[in-house]
């Protein structure tokens, strides 16, 4: 039975590089993939093509063009990634800039476009989801919309032959189940065969998660050689069955419980998992181990897939005022605590009255609130004031106020921080998956 090989090179935008080049040189891959989109970053992406029209796309996209491009030519390895971000197009020119770079001819980049539905979606007027309202009434400025593309578009990209596939908006495991269904010829309605390579993308997206290290624990769930993680790679059979494992050697490690773990990750309904190729069901999935850092997983199903897309939208949402400052020694919760105070009336003296405050005392009360239990007062914490404003200028308003405290009391404050950032919130709304179409472009370095 044919078999193929899958790495996955990163599971966020900055993931680290030297796990996607080890993959490469020793996984005997087929294919390596890189997953590195969350939620914002489209919108992120956004902001930078506006003062850029060149860039949007990863800004790690060129170094690990670099790294990775001369291992996969020379081996055969073929590489799928969403960071064309924003910018796909311009992603793909610079892969190929890169290819020149490096002297290496006849590279093929397919990459592909179709995702950005903003005009779309203010044409059709359609409804943001937690706004609860339609575009044309909703009153922050709309920065990207972006349908969920699925593995259709991947596997066309596939079919002209090129080493290097780009692309924006798809989503996590479509990027792994093209592959599988380029590879294999599985039909796009055949459900319970697009079931399952979901779910072994599922396993593969996040990249070092599945090898331990979102797993590790010390004292609870011990990983080995954490700092030299290894990345996963899956060995697919034409069946849909598959072996979750890494390059021997690495850090980390792949055990039942890991692939556990990675399965619910991100999970509301278990059998009912919408992704825009197919209703996933993983309520049955069984992981067996069959070796040293070998996991076999099977018993994904699927059922038809929907005939909307999840249309991820970014807007401008104000802006977030910060200030920290560090207090230690005998007595720091209690200083840290007045310092909260103080500014928590300096706001109300100045009548500064920003749309939402937090005012935490890092290592006291900052992620859980005041549910300290038993445990005693620490050395040292360190005080946060944040502001959502509307505008800039009362922003910075925020960390001005923390660093008043250096000579303002109380005593001993120091090491203030102090910062304004642009909020780029996210909604979503759903598209009729006929109005969306996919774009190949081919590009060839000579």
């Amino acid at each position: 039975m044919k078999t193929i090989r899958i790495g996955s090179g990163a599971g966020y935008a900055g993931d680290r590089i030297e796990p996607a080049v080890e993959l490469a040189e020793k996984g005997e891959l087929d294919y390596l993939v890189f997953e590195c989109l969350a939620e914002r970053t489209i919108a992120i992406g956004q902001k930078q093509k506006q003062q850029d029209a060149n860039r949007g796309y990863n800004e790690l996209l060129e170094a690990r063009m670099h790294a990775l491009l001369p291992i996969c030519k020379a081996k055969g390895v073929r590489i799928i990634s969403n960071m064309g971000s924003a910018n796909p197009i311009a992603a793909g020119n610079a892969v190929i800039k890169v290819a020149h770079e490096l002297g290496l001819s006849s590279l093929k980049v397919a990459v592909i476009t179709g995702d950005d539905v903003l005009t779309l979606i203010r044409t059709k007027d359609l409804t943001l989801d937690e706004a609860g309202q339609p575009v044309s009434r909703f009153d922050k400025p709309l920065l990207s919309a972006n349908a969920y593309l699925g593995a259709a578009g991947l596997c066309e990209a596939l079919e002209t032959g090129a080493d290097v596939v780009i692309a924006g908006r798809v989503a996590d495991p479509s990027l792994f189940l093209a592959p599988m269904m380029h590879e294999f010829k599985w039909a796009a309605n055949d459900w319970h065969r697009l079931g399952q390579g979901t779910c072994i993308g599922h396993l593969l997206e996040c990249a070092g998660q599945i090898t331990g290290g979102y797993y590790a624990d010390p004292g609870v769930k011990e990983v080995p050689d954490l700092a030299r993680l290894g990345f996963p790679l899956a060995e697919v059979s034409e069946d849909g069955r598959a072996t979750i494992t890494k390059v021997a050697g690495s850090g980390g490690q792949v055990t039942v419980d890991t692939c556990k773990e990675q399965l619910l990750y991100e999970i509301h309904q278990p059998d009912r998992y919408l992704t825009p190729d197919v209703v996933a069901d993983f309520s049955h999935v069984r992981f067996e181990h069959v070796g040293e850092d070998a996991v076999a997983v099977s018993g994904a199903t699927g059922t038809q897939r929907t005939d909307s897309l999840k249309v991820s939208v970014g807007y401008l949402d104000g802006f977030i005022g910060e200030g920290e400052i560090s207090y230690a020694g005998p007595g720091a919760v209690s200083r840290g605590r007045l310092a909260l105070d103080i500014v928590r009336e300096r706001f109300a003296l100045c009548d500064f009255q920003p749309q939402e405050t937090r005012f935490d005392l890092i290592g006291v009360n900052a992620l859980h609130g005041e549910t300290r239990g038993q445990y005693s007062d620490p050395y040292e914490v360190r005080a946060r004031v944040a502001a959502r404003c509307a505008t800039r200028a009362e922003a910075v308003n925020v960390g001005n106020e923390v660093e008043t405290l250096y000579t303002n009391g109380p005593a001993g404050g120091g090491g203030v921080m102090k910062s304004v950032k642009e909020i780029l919130a996210m909604d979503s709304t759903l598209i009729a998956r006929d109005c969306v179409q996919h774009h190949i472009t081919v590009l060839e370095s000579k």
